[in-house]
């Protein structure tokens, strides 16, 4: 079964309403409802994301951005933020991918470059 189909609004916010949710559990609620919550939750929980990146990896810096917004960073630089290989990295990213039917790699070309 898909993510998108796993879940649904209500019972993603239940998840993170309750109070000794698993840990796992929680993270899955909350990546539903960022690729498939309401606009404005999205956008919510896509700030705080970008928040918790900038407090919890204060070098990682993007590259620079696609065309919707969202910045872009390069494997190397996420695998070394995260301490495991760019190949353990590129598979995490892949698996995204695939789980989600949507596309996570984007050609350095197509972003807008960070000044």
């Amino acid at each position: 079964m898909a993510l998108e189909d796993e879940w649904d609004l209500d019972s993603a916010m239940a998840v993170l309403k309750h109070q000794t949710v698993d840990a796992k559990l929680w993270a899955e609620a909350v990546e539903w409802l960022m690729l498939y919550g309401p606009e404005d939750m999205r956008e919510i929980l896509l700030n705080a994301s970008g928040a918790a990146t900038h407090e919890c990896f204060p070098d990682l810096q993007a590259k620079g951005y696609a065309a919707d917004g969202m910045p872009c960073y390069s494997v190397k630089d996420l695998a070394k933020s995260l301490h495991i290989s760019e190949d353990e990295a590129r598979a995490m990213i892949q698996e995204k991918e695939k789980n989600h039917n949507l596309h996570h790699f984007i050609d350095e070309q197509d972003t807008m470059k960070v000044q």
